[in-house]
């Protein structure tokens, strides 16, 4: 007997089998729908011919496959949650999953279980079912049953992705499914979620504007911190790959600025979901993108350093202008100034970096004269730009941020042994601020007259000069300040004036390579 007709015999008795199983009289029924279910799953993953005529076959089995569906919802949604449900849940998953791959007038014909499948998502995927291990092979497996109901079929795609965008949040069961503890299942909802976004502005907008949508990236961006260290090989690795890959479609698209807006919150400078966003744009960023985003992200970028670098300076200048003696010390240290400063400078980081990687890969090309520009001659609201910011920040950081050399902060001329920052003690979010920041600044002037006047007017090439230290908290940091230093005086004979009057003899700039005109 040939697997199609088999399949024509096991397939339509389903219908016997339905009926007594909705009336939940004999365990029997279950098992032995559930083998009949499993057995022609097997075949149907292997044979694309089958799953064709399969679903084109008659006695048709559509009719009875949504029996079942809508029995096995009701009794989920009824709370009989028991093992022989989840049994039978699994085995119709995983046939209806085969069934339609790849197969679009299955996955027509199947579709409309889907408000069943939801259900039965909702139910499996809540607080209380999660803490059932039991529960999650369920999630998965009817996870995987949607994706294979609309992979590669865009008008299936397009309904599922509205319906799902358009659900009170109480009933977000992608969100639900994400908070759960397994990789596995989560992995199953990505290969999902990235497939629908691929290649469609249109579903990629619904993600990023609309309050469910908003809420998936948020719940996703929590989750992303949670996998990151998982090894790559594993299913939290790969969950973690699907999830960079879905952010990088929607940075693809363009829609980096209006998430970021998304996730803001009243009155706080930097929420940790827009920090985490920051990490995921500069790793794309540096993958060598397409330059016809640069112009998109460039205002986005401009406006978050204006906000980021004003706060830090409003942030540090109150402790290095305060009184020491009203400065609370622990151990000799000074306790925190300001809780979130350390989270505004380590955005601050991210975003001078994602700035640096479009200046430096639109140079010397067509997009250079209108990115450049942007960066360099912006304006604030306090009417300074960029660098000028940047050098502002980089006085303060000189004194509130020692250099540190095996282990121990190097204390400045004329100051105490136990006034350094609560920075030096526990530096996260200080991390690379002033070697990014000098970096930036080297950029900025590149072979631009008008930004190298610009630094010197503000007085900053005297803290472009005290940067040429070795700093283990900055790594790089003395090269990045000879490489800014060479930029600020290449063509600039006002600026190697600053420095020789700083330094009057000529063997500094001589062992450092800096121009200078004999």
């Amino acid at each position: 007997m040939s697997a199609t007709e088999e399949n024509s015999i096991n397939i339509p008795s389903s219908a016997g089998l339905c009926e007594g199983l909705m009336r939940w009289e004999k365990e029997e029924t279950i098992s032995q729908l559930s083998r009949v279910l499993e057995g022609v799953a097997i075949d149907l993953a292997r044979d694309e011919g089958l799953r064709t005529a399969v679903g084109a076959g008659q006695p048709t089995i559509w009719p009875n496959l949504r029996s079942l569906w809508l029995m096995l919802a009701e009794k989920v949604t009824t709370h009989q949650n028991d093992e022989p449900t989840r049994t039978v849940v699994i085995s119709t998953s995983r046939f209806t999953r085969n069934l339609v791959a790849g197969v679009a007038k299955n996955q027509e014909n199947a579709f409309e279980n889907e408000p069943e499948l939801r259900q039965i998502l909702y139910a499996y995927s809540s607080w209380a079912a999660s803490q059932d291990p039991g529960s999650l092979p369920v999630v998965r497996m009817v996870v995987q049953t949607l994706s294979n109901m609309v992979t590669t079929n865009e008008s299936l795609m397009s309904c599922l992705w509205q319906t799902h965008m358009d659900l009170p949040e109480e009933q977000a069961v992608f969100v639900r499914v994400l908070s759960l503890p397994d990789p596995r299942a989560i992995l199953s909802l990505l290969v999902l979620l990235v497939n629908c976004v691929y290649d469609s502005s249109s579903r990629q907008a619904l993600l990023v504007k609309t309050r469910i949508g908003v809420r998936i990236c948020i719940t996703l961006l929590d989750r992303m911190t949670d996998l990151h260290d998982a090894e790559e090989s594993s299913d939290a690795g790969k969950a973690f790959d699907y999830g960079y890959h879905l952010f990088s479609h929607l940075f693809g698209g363009g829609f980096a600025p209006d998430l970021f807006g998304n996730l803001k919150v009243d009155g706080e400078v930097i929420v940790p979901h827009q920090t985490i966003l920051l990490k995921l744009l500069d790793s794309y960023l540096q993958s060598s993108p397409s330059e016809t985003l640069f112009s998109g992200m460039t205002p986005m970028l401009i406006t978050c350093f204006f906000k980021l670098s004003q706060y830090a300076v409003g942030a540090v200048s109150d402790v290095v202008d305060s009184d020491p003696a009203d400065v609370t010390h622990e151990n000799g240290i000074q306790t925190a100034p300001n809780p979130m400063l350390p989270k505004a400078c380590e955005a601050l980081v991210l975003v001078t970096q994602c700035i640096a990687s479009i200046m430096l890969a639109s140079e010397a090309t067509h997009l250079q004269g209108e990115v450049w520009p942007l960066f360099r001659e912006s304006v604030s609201s306090h009417g300074r730009v960029i660098a000028e910011h940047t050098v502002e920040l980089l006085q303060l950081l000189d004194i509130f941020l020692p250099k540190v050399n095996f282990g121990r902060p190097i204390p400045r001329p004329g100051q105490g042994e136990h006034q350094y920052s609560v920075a030096v003690a526990d530096p996260t979010g200080f991390l690379y601020l002033k070697r990014d920041l000098v970096r930036l600044i080297g950029i900025l002037c590149h072979e631009d007259k008008a930004t190298q006047d610009r630094i010197r007017q503000c007085d900053g090439i005297p803290v472009i000069m005290n940067m040429c230290v070795i700093d283990e908290r900055n790594p790089y940091l003395r090269e990045h300040a000879i490489l800014a230093l060479r930029n600020l005086l290449e063509g600039n004979r006002d600026n190697q004036v600053v420095v020789h009057s700083i330094q009057p003899s000529k063997t500094s700039l001589d062992e450092l390579e800096l121009p200078c005109e004999r």
